[in-house]
C-alpha cells in the first residue's frame, strides 16, 4: 500500500506535513533534514524542487530556491539523495515541483526514478488536473505514485467535487489568494472556508497549506481539516540553525504545543 494511503488510514486528524527546499541550506542537507523530520514527528515530508521562477511561492521559499540552485542542486541529485535516505524511513515522501523542471527531466523518466527513490506522491501546482487525467494517470499508477490536486478559496463547489472524485492521497487546500508565507493567525474568512470544506462530505482527506507557521495556525487548520502543511516557517528555522537536528526538534515541538498553555 502507498505510504500516503496508509498514513490517512491509520491517522484521521492532526496530520503534520512539512515542506522544505532540497539542497538548502547546503547542497547535501536534504538527507539530514528528512531524517530529522522523521525522528521528531513529521507525518509527511514534502521535498521542494528548486525552480528559478516559483510564481506561487513567497519570498522565503524563493530565497531558499535561489540558494539551493546556487549550491548546485539538480533534480537528478535530489533523487540520488532521496535514495540514500529512504531505507529505514517510513514517513511518506512527496516531491513538490513546478512542471518545467519535470518536463526537462522527462515525466515518465521522473515517475520511474522517483518511485525507485522511495517517493510516494507528487505535487505539481501548474499541471492541470484534466491534462494529468488524460495523459499521465496511467504512468503514475504504474509506479504507485499519487498526484495531489490543489483547491483554492476561489474553487467552486462543482470543481471541488470533481477534484475529490478523481483525487488520490489528499487534496491540498491552499488557504489564501496570496503566495506562501508566514502568518500569525487565519482570518474569519479563511476559517469559514475551512469549515465549509469540512461540511461537504468529501472522500479525499483535506490538508491545508500556505500560512501555517505556528501552534495557533496549525491548531486552527487541523480543527476543521485532516492536517496542515508548514513550509516557510520551517525554512526560516533552518536558515538560522547551526544544528539541523536541534532546530527541527525545537520547531516541531513548538508547532504542536498547546497555544493556550
Amino acid at each position: 500500500m502507498n505510504r500516503i494511503d496508509r498514513l490517512f488510514r491509520e491517522k484521521k486528524q492532526n496530520i503534520l506535513s512539512v515542506y522544505f527546499t532540497a539542497g538548502f541550506p547546503e547542497r547535501e542537507s536534504t538527507a539530514s533534514v528528512i531524517r530529522a523530520l522523521g525522528r521528531h514527528g513529521a507525518d509527511m515530508i514534502e521535498v521542494g524542487v528548486p525552480f528559478s521562477d516559483p510564481v506561487a511561492d513567497g519570498p522565503v521559499i524563493q530565497q531558499s530556491s535561489r540558494r539551493a540552485l546556487d549550491n548546485g542542486i539538480t533534480l537528478h541529485r535530489i533523487l540520488e539523495q532521496l535514495e540514500e535516505v529512504r531505507n529505514g524511513n517510513t514517513v511518506p515522501l512527496l516531491l513538490m515541483s513546478y512542471l518545467n523542471p519535470i518536463l526537462r527531466y522527462g515525466l515518465e523518466r521522473l515517475c520511474h526514478d522517483a518511485a525507485a527513490a522511495g517517493i510516494d506522491g507528487l505535487i505539481i501546482p501548474d499541471l492541470p488536473p484534466e491534462e494529468y487525467l488524460e495523459k499521465h494517470l496511467k504512468i503514475f499508477r504504474e509506479h504507485d505514485l499519487k498526484n495531489i490536486f490543489l483547491l483554492t478559496p476561489q474553487t467552486p463547489e462543482e470543481r471541488i467535487r470533481f477534484l475529490d472524485e478523481h483525487g488520490e492521497g489528499f487534496l491540498y487546500v491552499v488557504s489564501s489568494r496570496a503566495t506562501t508565507g508566514v502568518r500569525d493567525t487565519f482570518s474569519e474568512e479563511q476559517l469559514a472556508y475551512f469549515k465549509r470544506l469540512a461540511t461537504l462530505g468529501l472522500k479525499t482527506p483535506l490538508v491545508a497549506g500556505f500560512g501555517i507557521s505556528n501552534a495557533i495556525t496549525y491548531r486552527q487548520a487541523t480543527r476543521h481539516l485532516h492536517g496542515a502543511i508548514v513550509g516557510s516557517a520551517y525554512i526560516k528555522a533552518l536558515e538560522k540553525a547551526s544544528d539541523i537536528e536541534q532546530a527541527t526538534r525545537n520547531f516541531l515541538r513548538n508547532l504542536r504545543a498547546d497555544p493556550s498553555s
